[in-house]
């Protein structure tokens, strides 16, 4: 029985020796690997096996013993055998347990490859059409890559001076500077972190920033791996890249950016000491901080460190030290920030949120920086100044009619209200008013209506569904007798605008407004007559498609905010051409009648006199106003040939505004004023031409325009009586559910 149990021990001890053989290859190819030695496998095992026969030489020899003279293997005594087991098990687990345990604390180690190859999160850049940045995305990490090139001699000169001076010659770690920052952190407290600039790069790329010994351990085994895989260029031009400088501000380029607003090579000897000195501790040294001496301090002696190692002169030094630095305001600058909010949301749309916050993409825009901004200031004022007319918001658009093009967008009347400034109107839907009365005569002229056709302004009612009777009425309380479509329309008149959509259709107006850029509209059957007057709900984006059809001769061309989008490798993912021909969606010469009605002063004085907010004086500009039921919402609406100004004023939770607004001259319309006003002055409008086919002839005691074919529809030489346009039957103003 002992024998048995004696052949079990010795064949497990067998078992254990092969087994830790089999360790001891594993770990010198492990070892051959991260070390690049010349150490063969092959002759570390022959030394191993050298050192196993020197312990378990006396059981070889017993062998050998016991197969000369024939006799049993296990002849020794059995002390002798308990002795050379327990010695066995003593020596196989001291050669174990090293490869075992080197093994599971570097299971978890990350490879060093991954510092060249791995996916780096990069700043995307919003910028405005002239090249100015408007916003940055990012997650977490505000980053732009550079190369080692684009780094300054002296900005490298002085990270090399105070944080690794001995860069180009340690193996990855420098064991003297380990030692004296923790002599120096002990006896004074003083920050002396130790690490080489390989290590501050192992850290802060592919290690947590705990404090503890396996952390530094494998800290200290990484960088002396990466070390045998890059060059020290290569190495520095990492750190430089993915260091992190305080705050989002991560690499060098964004750090620049950050406190100076300017690129990496613009950088000045002060500027570079002191960005430098700024990753030991950027809290601490931060130039917003409560204690500005630290980072001056800091800055000083990083400079000195530079005149010891000779890389700069003790005048350069002094020089640099007494230069005024002028940091830039600590709150991120944001151009047009609802303008970037719906930008990015395009953004998201088309390429994905990762892409985004982290893909470094480049976005040149259509916005015009100098219009939005002046865009923001009139709509600004003009809110506080019509607080009175218990409106608290104001909103406006600018686009250009030939290429779609956003060039100013106000969302509100300031984004950093915290009473909902940064909600977007120019986005939201709110109803048109009678500013959707363009729609209606479009269609109009589209089936049979010409500019001059007869329109009873009378009482009317149609019944509804549910056994009532809608009666609409006029903005003033008033029926004008038989007037034409183009006073109707100037005017702004409710009752011919409604009896107008009965006689086309309602279907046909919503398919129209679809045609022309509405995408808020649904199914036909789902709306009333007083569609013509606003009742569904629309976008300032789609208004400003409907007037851009106008302005571009019956065109549509698509609002695109984004010009040019590039990635991080300057690959181009979209571009915008110059040229953007559009979609014919109405016949040009409607789009040129509709916009001579809307731009004649003198057929809408009778409802806002002839020196209104509405006439820009020598500038022919078509403009069409609408205010909602209850005045909820007011807008004013207008175009030349270059440009489409859409303005809203209300407030944001929907309230009511004061009965003032009525008139249709306040409110929206002098910020749309001064806002086209403006543009004009320095870009002068180029008059529409009239299409070849469109045909003018004397027409009730006027010049008017006909398409072609429709010259002869109707009697021209009757003209209605002047009195009856302001046939005095006043209806009660409680009773007036919609404005013009």
């Amino acid at each position: 029985m002992m024998r048995l149990v004696l052949r079990v021990l010795f064949f497990f001890l067998t078992i254990l020796i092969v087994f830790e053989k089999l360790i001891l290859m594993m770990f010198t190819t492990i070892h051959a690997f991260i070390h690049k030695t010349t150490l063969s496998i092959t002759t570390t095992t022959t030394i191993f096996r050298r050192r196993v026969n020197r312990l378990f030489f006396p059981v070889k020899k017993m062998a050998h013993h016991v197969k000369k003279r024939k006799k049993p293997v296990f002849s020794l005594p059995f002390r002798a055998k308990i002795k050379y087991f327990f010695l066995g098990i003593i020596f196989s687990c001291l050669f174990l347990l090293p490869p075992f345990l080197f093994l599971i604390f570097i299971q978890d180690l990350p490879t060093p490859e991954q510092l060249m190859f791995r996916q780096i999160p990069q700043t995307t850049k919003i910028f405005d059409r002239n090249g100015i940045l408007l916003a940055e995305f990012y997650a977490q990490q505000n980053r732009t890559l550079i190369k080692l090139s684009e780094v300054p001699k002296h900005l490298q000169q002085a990270t090399l001076a105070i944080e690794d001076k001995n860069f180009y010659n340690h193996p990855g770690f420098d064991l003297t500077a380990i030692l004296r920052a923790f002599q120096q952190n002990i006896s004074n407290n003083n920050i002396q972190g130790g690490s080489t600039i390989t290590q501050q790069l192992i850290k802060s790329s592919m290690l947590t920033p705990e404090r503890s010994v396996s952390r530094k351990l494998k800290e200290l085994i990484l960088a002396f791996w990466a070390e045998r895989i890059y060059t020290k260029p290569q190495i520095l031009e990492m750190y430089f890249n993915q260091i992190p400088y305080g705050g989002t501000a991560w690499g060098i380029q964004a750090a620049s950016e950050t406190y100076f607003n300017k690129p990496v090579t613009e950088l000045s000897l002060a500027e570079s000491a002191f960005l430098a000195g700024l990753t030991a501790a950027p809290t601490t040294y931060s130039p917003y901080g409560s204690d500005p001496t630290r980072w001056k301090n800091r800055q000083k002696e990083v400079l000195k460190k530079m005149v010891e190692l000779h890389y700069i002169s003790q005048k350069e030094a002094d020089k640099a030290a007494t230069e005024e630095l002028y940091f830039r305001n600590q709150r991120i600058a944001l151009h047009a920030p609802h303008f970037v909010e719906y930008v990015k949301q395009q953004l998201i749309n088309r390429y994905g949120l990762a892409t985004v916050e982290r893909g470094g993409l480049h976005v040149r825009t259509t916005l015009d920086l100098t219009i939005q901004e002046e865009a923001e200031r009139i709509v600004e004022e003009e809110v506080a100044n019509a607080a009175a007319l218990n409106l608290s918001n104001g909103a406006a658009l600018v686009t250009d009619p030939k290429n779609g093009d956003i060039l100013a967008m106000v969302g509100s009347h300031d984004f950093f209200d915290p009473n909902g400034g940064n909600f977007n109107v120019t986005i939201s839907r709110r109803q048109p008013g009678s500013s959707i009365k363009v729609v209606t005569y479009a269609a109009a002229l589209q089936n049979g209506f010409t500019a001059a056709s007869h329109i009873d302004d009378t009482p009317v009612s149609y019944p509804l569904a549910n056994g009532t009777l809608y009666s609409p009425v006029n903005y003033d309380g008033r029926f004008h007798g038989r007037v034409t479509l183009r006073f109707a329309l100037a005017n702004s008149l409710n009752i011919t605008a409604v009896k107008t959509l009965n006689a086309i259709g309602i279907d046909k107006m919503v398919a129209l407004a679809k045609d022309m850029g509405i995408r808020s509209f649904g199914d036909p059957n789902n709306y009333g007559l007083s569609l013509t007057l606003g009742a569904a709900e629309v976008t300032m984006l789609d208004m400003a498609r409907v007037n851009g059809v106008l302005a571009n001769q019956g065109r549509l061309v698509e609002i695109n905010p984004i010009t040019k989008v590039t990635d991080v490798k300057g690959t181009v993912l979209e571009e915008k051409t110059n040229i953007q021909t559009g979609v014919q969606v109405l016949d040009s010469g409607i789009a040129f009648i509709i916009s001579d009605i809307l731009s004649d002063n003198q057929a809408r004085s009778a409802a806002f006199g002839p020196n209104s907010v509405l006439e820009i004086k020598n500038h022919t500009v078509s403009v069409k106003t609408g205010t909602t039921d209850s005045k909820r919402d007011n807008w004013t609406n207008g175009y030349t040939d270059n440009y489409v100004v859409i303005v809203w004023v209300g407030n944001n939770d929907n309230s009511p505004m004061s009965q003032e607004l009525a008139s249709g001259i306040t409110g929206a319309a002098p910020i749309w004023h001064q806002i086209m006003e403006g543009l004009l002055t320095k870009n002068p409008e180029t008059k529409q031409q009239k299409p070849t086919t469109v045909i003018q002839k004397y027409c009730l005691g006027r010049m008017e325009y006909f398409t072609q074919g429709s010259e002869n529809s109707i009697n021209c030489g009757r003209r209605p009586s002047p009195s009856s346009f302001f046939l005095n039957t006043p209806v009660s103003p409680t009773n007036i559910p919609f404005q013009r």
